[in-house]
């Protein structure tokens, strides 16, 4: 069950760094606008940022990395 959990949790923190970077590269993000609870709208806002911090995160441990290098 703990497994389970893990596994779930892993999986909405990778979704929501790919709408980070969705949202870097071409400036698309979810109509948060269009939920109408509240408290469900600030729940997402919330999780989007997450996603944001963890893109954030792996783009400086990937740009350390020497198995990475930055093309423009």
């Amino acid at each position: 069950m703990f497994g389970k959990l893990v596994h779930l949790g892993f999986d909405a923190i990778l979704i929501s760094a790919v709408l980070a970077g969705i949202k870097r590269s071409t400036g698309l993000t979810p109509a948060l606008t269009q939920v109408p609870n509240k408290d469900v709208r600030q729940l997402l806002h919330t999780y989007l940022e997450f996603g944001e911090y963890v893109f954030d995160f792996a783009v400086v441990i990937f740009g350390r990395s020497s198995s990475f290098e930055r093309r423009r």
